[in-house]
């Protein structure tokens, strides 16, 4: 059967893996339209920061590997359109510019996302990156070790913008993060959080400017300012991390749902409306455990995830993928945090009646070296006390705690279950009645 997976970076190559492990006399081709697969974008930051040496630590699997368990990739390869009724799809070799048309059986989409460009003046201008190639990486690493640029500039205060003014801070650069939502990781965090980062932020020698708007930037040749609709501000390099767009647009076909965004909507199988047509990745939904809808995460825990699953069904078993909840997880100047299912925003929109605790508490006993203070957020349905959601934040300890309430909010435990969750206790790591001990307590 001719299997065709349009992108291989991590849900494509998850899929490509498994369905051949599944069914050996799979006729399998990946396309990807650059020169390297299986690249793991998430850690960009920590190379651009100096924290390793090789880029290709990042790149989980070589075309080479691939092609041993008999899997065609094809580098250098983009797909300009498909015919679902064909069954066809026309792919252009850019290494010679020479278009062909393909027949499959069964297809997949795993074609990501790109980054969006908001509507800038001069984005042109030389030291002006976004941060999702390997690229990207390098050339933001050899700007940082240049001694010429002091000033940085990051647009936008999600996971990556916030992710690379650290690392760039920590190499002694001057950071300013401008974004245009009245507070930084608004789509991940709940106000009383995200408030705590901010001071973090700022505490540490981060300028941080917020409901502010980027006109324009400044130069001839190379960026030099910036002007917003607030003021103008020197920089010598700019990063722009203003979200991403689904790599969706090529497919016009009408029958093919997506959410307003371009994100193709898929089961828990990762099908699309589309017979023998599957999706997963950051071009694709998963499925919200908490509201059982298709939501947008663009994270790679899922993209790696529905792709094994798609790859089992390509390969011709059942599977499905019970649900994700959006767990992620930030490392700040001093701070850590993370976070699992509903924020409070999602709640309502999603129609649940929900309470929440806040508590303040610490992350291991006094006597050991280095207690630090935990604050822990518990969302909950009013009637049932079913956890829905939490954040967790700390200067240490705090990232992993979320994996429990992961795990709660899966299992549909209650507050009270969380209560008395019989966890880890031992003075190096928590206290008796660990910090999440207490905050179901104090919920119910």
């Amino acid at each position: 059967m001719r299997t065709i997976i349009i992108g291989a970076t991590a849900a494509g190559t998850s899929a490509a893996a498994k369905a051949k492990r599944t069914n050996p006399d799979l006729d399998i081709t990946l396309y990807e339209k650059r020169d390297y697969v299986s690249f793991g974008a998430c850690g960009l930051p920590y190379f651009v920061g100096e924290h390793f040496e090789d880029p290709n630590q990042m790149i989980a699997r070589t075309p080479e590997k691939f092609a041993q368990q008999g899997i065609d990739v094809q580098l250098e390869h983009e797909v300009l359109s498909v015919d679902f009724d064909e069954h066809t799809i026309v792919v252009r070799d850019l290494k010679t510019n020479q278009d062909r048309t393909e027949f499959y059986d069964q297809l997949m989409l795993a074609t990501g996302a790109t980054a969006v460009m908001p509507p800038i003046k001069n984005v042109d201008l030389k030291n002006v990156y976004h941060l999702r190639t390997m690229a990207d990486g390098q050339a933001l690493r050899e700007l940082g070790q240049d001694p010429k640029v002091q000033s940085v500039t990051v647009i936008g205060a999600g996971f990556i913008g916030l992710e690379i003014a650290e690392e760039f801070h920590q190499l002694g650069k001057q950071v300013r993060v401008i974004q245009l939502e009245d507070r930084i990781l608004p789509l991940a965090f709940d106000p009383e959080l995200t408030d705590m980062f901010a001071d973090d932020l700022r505490d540490n020698g981060i300028e941080l400017h917020l409901s502010e708007a980027v006109q324009a930037l400044e130069g001839t040749d190379q960026v030099t300012g910036i002007v917003t609709d607030k003021g103008q501000y020197a920089t010598d390099l700019v990063i722009v991390a203003a979200g991403i767009r689904p790599n969706t647009q090529f497919i016009t076909d009408d029958r093919l749902k997506k959410l307003p965004n371009g994100a193709i909507i898929v089961d828990q199988a990762g099908r699309t409306s589309i017979e023998n047509v599957y999706a997963a990745g950051d071009n694709a939904t998963v499925i919200n455990s908490v509201t059982n809808q298709p939501m947008y995460s663009a994270l790679a825990t899922g993209a790696n995830k529905l792709g094994r699953i798609v790859g089992t069904n390509l390969g011709g078993q059942a599977a499905q993928l019970p649900g994700m909840l959006n767990s992620a997880g930030v490392k700040l100047i001093m701070l850590e945090a993370g976070r699992t299912g509903l924020t409070e925003k999602e709640a309502t929109e999603a129609g649940i009646d929900f309470s929440t605790v806040l508590i303040h508490d610490k992350n291991q006993t006094n006597y050991y070296p280095g207690q630090s203070d935990l604050t822990i957020k518990l969302i909950y349905t009013k009637a049932e006390h079913i956890l829905i959601g939490g954040q967790v934040v700390g200067q240490k300890d705090a990232v992993l705690r979320v994996d429990v309430l992961a795990t709660a909010i899966q299992a549909k435990m209650t507050t009270e279950q969380l209560g008395l969750l019989d966890l880890v206790y031992a003075p190096p790591f928590a206290r008796t009645w660990d910090a999440l001990n207490v905050a179901g307590n104090v919920a119910h």
